[in-house]
């Protein structure tokens, strides 16, 4: 029974805590666009299922919180359901005056503003969880320098040394390590020129960065590595504080990063080249959110907070993706329908509707098996 409780307060609380932070945020942009553009909203709930809490505003809107905190939803007026699935039927039988307030009497241009303001509202709370982190807690640099090589590495094949300093990579000019790690990252099975500076005087190496597995907090990635790791002298690390415009930039520039990073594995997914094995669900992400909290106890908040971020960016991406159900399948169905002059016919919606939430549910259950056979793998490897 200890066991338990303390996995709940490790893993589930921290893990609900970000969710739904993350969910409020992505659902509030749909919310106050909404608002903005004069539709009713029916419901906010946080979660789906049975109404654990819930109270009705002024508006009309109802505030939910519900017993399964895996999402949630904004039900606009006239809506059949909280994905925003039209109710033609329902909408034909109300007053003009009512009918006015729907989502659907709106203009494509309105309805497509509504549907976009979710994901929109997830990369601003990364841009401002990121901006947040620079201006408060600054970043270690690490000079470009090399500390060790991994043995049997790309890096030591290519005739990288213990003490060379990275200057360019294909005439980018290098000024930090993690610059380095980001080229490399991307460009795995491809030559790069490197330039560095070894006993006084410049070298030349090429080098093709190999493909490696590593954790992220949306699972197992594979990245480019050359296996060399950073020098930990102190002349090569320096502590950097930013003021407020310099960490926006900064925040804005990470943030890209992470939609890049993201955006590559899922076109490394359609091409072949990525494996759907890396995919995590609610219980990769539940473990990687308890080791972010426990971090926070010893160092502080910046990587709980910079796990929110990322997670953050990853629905927003996620959620724009052209599938039924998702903000990226409304905003796919919102041009067609532009380009046209008509919506599709509502026979038509209701069938990629479908498709949509089978190719999400199976998105799902298929992650949630790569957790549950990495937790098998993890404990029959220590046992």
């Amino acid at each position: 029974m200890l066991d338990l409780l303390t996995t709940f307060a490790t893993y589930v609380i921290p893990f609900v805590f970000i969710l739904t932070i993350v969910v409020f945020v992505h659902e509030f942009g749909h919310f106050i666009v909404g608002r903005w553009c004069g539709v009713q909203v029916d419901a906010f709930s946080i979660g789906f299922g049975p109404e654990l809490w819930a109270r009705t505003d002024r508006y009309g809107t109802r505030w939910r919180i519900a017993a399964i905190p895996l999402g949630g939803y904004v039900k606009f007026h006239g809506d059949a359901n909280g994905a925003s699935l039209p109710d033609p039927d329902a909408v034909e039988a109300m007053p003009a005056a009512e009918r006015d307030v729907t989502f659907a009497a709106q203009t494509v241009w309105k309805r497509a503003a509504i549907v976009f303001a979710g994901p929109f509202a997830n990369f601003v709370l990364a841009i401002a969880i990121f901006a947040g982190i620079f201006n408060f807690y600054g970043r270690t640099i690490l000079a470009p320098r090399v500390g060790s090589v991994v043995e049997g590495g790309a890096g030591a094949a290519a005739g990288f040394l213990p003490g060379d300093l990275v200057l360019s990579i294909d005439g980018a000019p290098i000024d930090a390590f993690s610059k380095m790690q980001e080229m490399v990252s991307v460009s795995a099975d491809s030559k790069l020129v490197f330039v560095v500076r070894r006993a006084g005087q410049d070298v030349t190496i090429l080098a093709t960065p190999a493909w490696r597995e590593v954790e992220s907090p949306a699972g197992k990635m594979r990245i480019g590595m050359l296996g060399l790791k950073a020098s930990t002298q102190a002349s090569d690390v320096r502590e950097e504080r930013y003021g407020p415009l310099e960490s926006v930039r900064l925040a804005f520039s990470e943030t890209w990063q992470v939609v890049y990073r993201t955006g590559s594995y899922l076109g490394g997914l359609v091409s072949g080249r990525e494996s759907a094995d890396q995919l995590s669900g609610p219980i990769g992400i539940a473990q990687i959110s308890g080791k972010m909290a426990q971090a926070a106890t010893k160092v502080g908040l910046a990587p709980f907070l910079n796990l929110i971020a990322i997670l953050s960016v990853s629905i927003g991406l996620l959620n724009l993706m052209p599938v039924p159900m998702l903000d990226g399948g409304h905003l796919l169905f919102f041009s067609i329908e532009a380009i046209r002059g008509q919506a599709l016919n509502e026979r038509a919606q209701e069938f990629a509707f479908r498709v949509g939430l089978a190719m999400v549910g199976v998105l799902m259950i298929f992650s949630t098996y790569n957790d549950i056979a990495r937790l098998i793998h993890r404990f029959a490897g220590a046992s």
